[in-house]
């Protein structure tokens, strides 16, 4: 009877399971569906997008290839114009003289018939001073009229070789792409910033340059964050807790013009911005206090971060902007908490490289180091907690932290013992010379 008892149980049992898997399953499909719709969306935004682009840029083309050719026909007909009274000024001077010419000749006839008229008698006078004029005049010398052949005939060469040009460029003028030839793979927060990665999708893409466009999702226009060959770059001035869409684009080789855009990404960073502490004697601070220099201040200690805002693993980035006068006391590095009186993290509770390579745990110089800071240097600290050693007295123990330091692509590993746990660190920096300036992400 137990058995009859536990199989309705069983069966309900199985029965709310399957009701739970079905309803997941909905949701599962819920998603999908909502997956395909955005799908169809993009596409169909896309080509409605690049429908009003091509129509407004060939619009655009008519209208400038149309102002292009009435300008040309104005020039042409004003050649025309040019030409036309340049060459019919000689020919009215020419039928000036000729008409004054046929005036002079039929006044002569008129005067000539009636001195005729009047016979050789009393009118002998009038037929004297008639053939003295008429002697005076040269009836024999005519104005030299053009030939037809010597006078310019007007006509307008058009070929329509120009057609077969403009029809070749015009039907290769345009490209429809399906999909942009570079995506965003990746967006990885970090404190104040977002690492960006992007890749190549299309193979027969060559690409010469890249460039990356970011915007908060409230702002209406992008603003260019990186242009260049790299295929990842570090955006920062990022506020925590905001939404940022972000867009790349690139150029082929050999290429003026960039390809058409990424689908943009959304990311943000949840991870509060590292700042140095304000108002340190010794150090200037950038406007977001992520950047600090060393000024002419005569001064020395250990700058501390404002907050221990590092995690164990997280990655740490120091960026080496400036360099100046390099000192074997200088220091970059991570510590379990603020301790002034110190002139450098080569101390206890604390890990750090100085400015030569040089690389200390807890006061102590380690056999292996890292190549010497320079300009544009990067230092890397990942740190990881190894195990929780704990006593019976109730003190907290020891905690062993594993710390790689990387710096001009070289590494060095080492277990880190602090006197407490912490969930938190501070990182902290110490130049002795003016001009070190160093920025924290």
């Amino acid at each position: 009877t137990r058995g009859m008892e536990l199989e309705p149980e069983l069966l309900l049992q199985e029965a709310r399971e399957s009701v739970e898997a079905a309803q997941s399953y909905r949701r599962e499909l819920g998603q999908r569906l909502q997956g395909l719709r955005e799908a169809r969306r993009q596409i169909k935004e896309s080509a409605s997008q690049t429908r009003d682009v091509l129509k407004q840029h060939f619009n655009d083309l008519k209208g400038t290839l149309g102002k292009l050719l009435d300008e040309r026909l104005v020039t042409l007909l004003q050649e025309v114009d040019t030409i036309e009274q340049e060459t019919i000024k000689p020919l009215d001077d020419c039928q000036k003289l000729i008409e004054h010419g046929v005036n002079t000749a039929v006044d002569l006839v008129q005067e000539g018939e009636i001195a005729i008229l009047g016979g050789v008698g009393e009118q002998n006078e009038k037929l004297w001073s008639f053939t003295k004029k008429a002697s005076h005049i040269q009836l024999d010398s005519l104005p030299e009229v053009p030939l037809l052949v010597d006078v310019p005939c007007l006509s307008a060469q058009l070929d329509d070789s120009i057609l077969n040009i403009v029809k070749d460029h015009i039907f290769k003028h345009g490209t429809v792409a399906s999909r942009p030839p570079v995506q965003i793979e990746e967006l990885i927060e970090k404190p104040g910033g977002i690492i960006v990665r992007w890749c190549k999708v299309d193979d027969d893409f060559t690409a010469q340059d890249y460039r990356l466009q970011f915007r908060k999702c409230t702002s209406s226009h992008f603003e260019d964050v990186y242009v260049g060959s790299e295929t990842e770059f570090i955006v920062l001035h990022i506020d925590p807790n905001v939404d940022y869409q972000f867009r790349v684009c690139a150029r082929g080789d050999g290429r003026q013009e960039w390809s058409p855009w990424s689908v943009p990404q959304i990311g943000h960073s949840t991870l509060v911005p590292h700042e140095w502490t304000a108002g340190f004697e010794g150090y200037s601070l950038s406007s977001r206090r992520n950047i600090a220099l060393r000024n002419d201040a005569e001064s020395s200690g250990v700058l501390y971060s404002s907050a221990p805002t590092y995690f164990c693993g997280q990655t740490l980035t120091f960026r080496v902007e400036t360099v100046g006068q390099p000192d074997r006391r200088d220091s970059i590095g991570v510590c379990a908490e603020k301790q002034n009186g110190y002139d450098s993290l080569q101390r206890d509770q604390a890990v750090c490289i100085s400015t030569n390579g040089a690389v200390f745990v807890n006061g102590k110089e380690m056999t292996n180091q890292l190549p010497a800071v320079t300009s544009g240097s990067t230092v890397t600290f990942d740190i990881e907690a190894v195990t929780l050693g704990s006593s019976n007295n109730n003190e907290g123990g020891n905690i062993k932290l594993r710390v790689t330091i990387s710096s001009n692509n070289r590494e060095v590993v080492f277990d880190w013992l602090l006197d407490q746990s912490c969930g938190s660190l501070y990182f902290g920096c110490s130049f002795f010379y003016p001009g070190w300036k160093v920025l924290v992400f």
